[in-house]
């Protein structure tokens, strides 16, 4: 028998807030967490503009030890779960730890690591590498050091699906618990890509801004729009079980329904012409959730700002809903807020459409200045607005042709 899914907490680490309650009061206020890079000095590059985390200090959550014995990534990784884990009130004295799944995916893994001991191999020779070289970047790492965090003995794994990773994450561990792998699953992504390799990469394949003002920078949808910006964080949610969640009284932000992943099977950074590619994906969803195109309230879309991202999602949506229910849904993206957060980008924009649903608010795209006939729907420019979300559905596409939906439902007894 297919059981019903529900979401029971929330953990965030964002340009824009450094845990869930601030992340979502930023996106509500429109806050933009685009600023000068100052991880590196940024002299010698193209790019000066990235959406970093505000005031981290690793030692606010970690003995200095541990901390030095972590890659960003997998810091992240492990503050947001203990967040989604304590705004969930799971108990692993009492819970069945065997049943707790994680999936906890990231696109680039702990680039600052390789690079920091790639150096050191160059310039002071191979017995300079750290012994701890190999367990901090590699890209399990994240969910290997949640479970041993929390406690949490069930299915573990990392996906990776570039940009698309953090939704493919939640996607599957719907799905373990629908099928009844699992009861509960901490879900989601994390990065920590700000580094001189990991701008430069993005530079040079041309999919990063090379402007300037930090306020027409991330501009999803805008005619302007040149590239995105590089953000850095993470969010997971906890995924459980409906009978499961209603017997120890949980507090329901919203149900998943609907679970949508395909391949473009075209190019390994261009979106399928015309994003039919996408456009299946949210069709799955949908036809997952059994409902009609017409109920859907909101998309949060994968919207980067680039050229081609955003105008063949425009035509994806338009694809799967149907032209005149497509200029009728609102369509915004929140990394005009936080910048893409790749691999991450998808467990923080669950997020949103959690807290969208609960409180009945849709996130503004913000900064938005110059309409392009490309991208011709409800955007929702600058101003968010306050109205019943019934269903949402979260985008996220990635290089190699990765696309993945999920529908969510306002929870209902």
């Amino acid at each position: 028998m297919e059981r019903r899914v529900v979401i029971t907490g929330l953990g965030a680490l964002t340009p824009i807030g450094n845990n869930a309650k601030d992340f979502w009061e930023g996106i509500k206020e429109g806050k933009c967490g685009v600023d000068q890079i100052t991880k590196f000095d940024t002299t010698n590059f193209k790019v000066k503009l990235a959406a970093e985390l505000k005031g981290y200090n690793p030692e606010d959550y970690f003995d200095r030890r541990e901390a030095k014995r972590l890659d960003k990534f997998s810091q992240y990784a492990m503050i947001v779960a203990r967040e989604a884990w304590k705004d969930s009130g799971l108990n692993k004295e009492t819970e069945n730890m065997e049943r707790v799944g994680i999936i906890i995916g990231s696109g680039i893994g702990g680039i600052e690591t390789i690079e920091t001991e790639n150096e050191k191999c160059i310039n002071r020779g191979p017995d300079r590498v750290s012994p701890m070289y190999i367990p901090m970047g590699i890209l399990n790492m994240a969910t290997g050091n949640v479970a041993i965090d929390i406690g949490a003995k069930g299915e573990s794994m990392a996906m990776v699906t570039a940009c698309a990773t953090g939704t493919h994450c939640i996607g599957e561990s719907f799905r373990m618990i629908k099928h009844g792998y699992q009861d509960v699953v901490i879900a989601g992504g994390t990065e920590a890509g700000i580094t001189p390799l990991g701008i430069a990469g993005f530079t040079n394949i041309k999919a990063l801004t090379k402007a300037e003002d930090k306020n027409r920078a991330s501009i999803p949808f805008d005619k302007e729009r040149s590239g995105f910006v590089m953000g850095e964080g993470a969010g997971v949610v906890i995924l459980e079980e409906l009978e499961h969640a209603k017997k120890r009284g949980a507090r329901i932000y919203a149900e998943v329904v609907g679970y949508g992943a395909t391949s473009d099977a075209y190019h390994i950074t261009s979106p399928a012409p015309g994003g039919e590619g996408g456009a299946r994906a949210m069709k799955l969803a949908i036809e997952e959730g059994n409902v009609k195109p017409e109920e859907i309230t909101y998309i949060n879309a994968h919207g980067t700002s680039t050229h081609l991202n955003d105008a063949c999602e425009t035509q994806a949506i338009k694809t799967a809903l149907g032209e005149e229910v497509a200029k009728k849904v609102m369509v915004s993206s929140t990394k005009s807020h936080t910048g893409h957060l790749l691999g991450a980008a998808g467990g923080v924009e669950a997020i949103v459409c959690a807290k969208a649903i609960e409180e009945g608010f849709v996130p503004a795209t913000i900064n938005y200045q110059v309409p392009d006939e490309e991208c011709d729907l409800d955007v929702v420019p600058n101003e968010g607005r306050k109205v019943e979300v019934k269903y949402a559905i979260s985008n996220s596409l990635g290089f190699g042709g990765h696309n993945s939906s999920i529908l969510f439902k306002k929870y209902e007894a």
